[in-house]
């Protein structure tokens, strides 16, 4: 906006115009001049307002002394009010809260998708209609400026053509200008192009006094016209008017504001059309995106409903970690894993529970039946003769034998499953290994039964301590070597290896040179009643808890067993237990067969 300098300040235009007079009979002089003093100081007295009455007497304000003593009265009681309009404003405000509680009730209903669009399309309509009303009050003003420009820099050259052109020494020349020359009693007529007048009216002059007039100086002001066929608002300015340095009247200039109220009609309707358009292509664009942007999250909302209706191996597609919805599927994809590891687990022990179940009643059925059948017979006279009674009873026997020692097996299995504390004494492994040799040499005189180093090159270690319970171990022992001498034809060889690992921790090796067990059976060997032999012939295996006693056993001496081919054939079963000095802790079997579980799961072994 083109800048120009105050009335009233240094360098404001104050500069005398004299206008040639012609001698008019009534005295006055052929050199008197018509002088039009812009920036005339005014006179003591006069308004500092042009809003101020006549006369230049302000407008009143306010009341006089009487009403600052009543508010100085009335300020004790000040804080009384002021408690009173806090305790109601906070009244107002949960009233206001009471009454928007169901508003934001009913836009929780509305789905996510239309509230973020309808979120962007009230703050990109809220800032464009900010930037067109901006833009048009800033446009409009500049352009009143550069009219009030134009009327400040032209008022004297104007009036001094009006005052030209009233004498009849100048003719009419086209133009927007109108200029009224009033004298002190107020009279004069407007000068104007009447082709001006004829379209935009007359405008309608203010009826001032000069000392309102000097008041104001150059500062413009607007007002309506009156008539015309496109009546329209005009910027005027005001002066007065000297003679030989003597006030004769007031000039007052305008120019009608048309085409500034046209330029801004169109441009209003044009802001108003651009953001109309914007909004509705930011409206479809919003919807656009934000449809595709929560599309993950639909996904989402798929895969949850999938897995609750029983899908558990449903996963959410993963997206960069970097974003929230990626690091929301990344969350939830570890939480569905391990809900599913957790149900499988789940499925998996209730099924080895109802198959244990089975398995036990299965096992305890066979030997009791075996003593009840045997008991009819006697009671129904059956056994005539000595011999048969004495055949009867040592199979009774037989039969109370296996059932007691299946007993003894689940026992020891559930005390394991306690946790009960195991005794921590020194153990030489080596001692158990050639005790075992011996033990298996006396069963199976055809087998040739050795005690070897790991690496089967140097001489087994003379003594190998560890740190447990001597007998649990020794029954570690005697389940792996009778299950060898069990499962593998007679004057098969067999050999318990020794050594010391580089960790520290002791390995025992019992290998066989037998037939061996297939992939399948060696990931469930320890498995509790589990036997290669679904028949459950007796004379082909036993009940099927030895290797798991022998799990449960290394686990709860910190150890793991597993199993592995031996080379050339047969199977191999090692048990690592950890270094003599280690403490030895209490655990249940859950613990050590999973971990001979997973060890058994990468190596063939073989089963009881």
């Amino acid at each position: 906006m083109t800048s120009r300098p105050h009335p009233h300040e240094p360098g404001a235009a104050s500069d005398a115009v004299a206008f040639p007079l012609r001698d008019d009979g009534r005295g006055a002089a052929a050199g008197r001049t018509l002088t039009g003093a812009a920036g005339h100081p005014a006179p003591p007295g006069a308004a500092t307002s042009p809003d101020a009455a006549p006369g230049g007497a302000p407008f009143p304000s306010g009341g006089g002394p009487s009403a600052g003593g009543a508010g100085h009265d009335d300020g004790g009681a000040g804080h009384d009010d002021g408690a009173h309009r806090g305790q109601g404003g906070g009244h107002l405000g949960d009233a206001w809260r009471h009454r928007l509680q169901p508003l934001w009730a009913s836009l929780e209903s509305v789905p996510l998708r239309a509230r973020l669009v309808s979120i962007i399309v009230v703050l990109l309509a809220l800032g464009l209609g900010m930037t067109a009303f901006v833009t048009r009050v800033v446009v409009s003003e500049y352009l009143v400026g550069e009219v009030d420009t134009q009327l400040t820099q032209s008022v004297q050259s104007a009036v001094r053509q009006a005052y030209a052109q009233s004498e009849g020494r100048q003719n009419l020349l086209p133009s927007d200008y109108v200029v009224l020359i009033r004298d002190l009693d107020g009279d004069g007529q407007p000068l104007a192009w009447p082709a001006t007048v004829e379209r935009f009216g007359t405008p309608r002059f203010p009826d001032e006094t000069l000392a309102r007039v000097s008041a104001r100086g150059l500062d413009a002001f607007t007002v309506q016209s009156s008539g015309g066929s496109d009546p329209t608002a005009w910027r005027v300015i005001g002066t007065p008017v000297t003679l030989n340095g003597q006030t004769v009247g007031t000039a007052y200039v305008a120019l009608p504001l048309s085409e500034i109220g046209h330029t801004i009609q169109f441009l209003t309707r044009a802001l108003a059309i651009s953001g109309v358009s914007i909004v509705t292509i930011g409206g479809i664009a919003a919807w656009l995106l934000v449809h595709r942007s929560l599309r993950p999250l639909r996904r989402i909302e798929s895969t949850a409903a999938a897995i609750a209706a029983g899908d558990l191996s449903q996963r959410v597609p993963e997206r960069p970690a970097s974003t929230e919805v990626g690091s929301l599927s990344i969350s939830l994809n570890t939480m569905l894993a391990q809900i599913e590891r957790a149900f499988s687990a789940q499925e998996a022990s209730e099924k080895r529970m109802r198959q244990f179940v089975s398995d036990a009643s299965h096992e305890l059925r066979t030997p009791l039946a075996t003593i009840r059948g045997y008991g009819e017979l006697y009671r129904m006279g059956a056994l005539d003769t000595g011999d048969k009674v004495q055949d009867t009873m040592g199979r009774i026997e037989d039969s109370a034998r296996r059932m007691g020692s299946l007993v003894n097996d689940l026992l020891e299995l559930a005390r394991m499953d306690e946790g009960r504390p195991l005794r921590r004494e020194p153990v030489d492994l080596a001692r158990l290994a050639h005790d075992a040799a011996q033990d298996l040499h006396a069963l199976d005189p055809t087998r040739a039964v050795a005690v070897t180093a790991l690496d089967g090159a140097a001489a087994p270690p003379s003594a190998l301590a560890v740190t447990g319970d001597g007998d649990k171990l020794r029954q570690v022992l005697t389940n792996l070597v009778g299950n060898a001498a069990r499962h593998t034809p007679a004057g098969t060889p067999v050999e318990l290896a020794l050594g010391v690992l580089p960790d520290g921790a002791a390995r025992l090796e019992v290998r066989d040179h037998g037939p061996g067990v297939t992939p399948e059976q060696a990931a469930r060997i320890f498995e509790r009643f589990y036997r290669a032999d679904s028949s459950r012939n007796r004379e082909s295996g036993g009940s099927g808890l030895g290797m798991a006693i022998v799990a449960a056993i290394v686990g709860a001496h910190q150890g793991h067993v597993e199993t592995a081919t031996t080379p050339g054939g047969g199977l191999t079963v090692r048990v690592t237990l950890p270094a003599g000095d280690r403490p030895v802790e209490s655990h249940g079997t859950g613990h050590a067969g999973g971990t001979a579980g997973g060890a058994a799961a990468a190596s063939p072994g073989i089963a009881e």
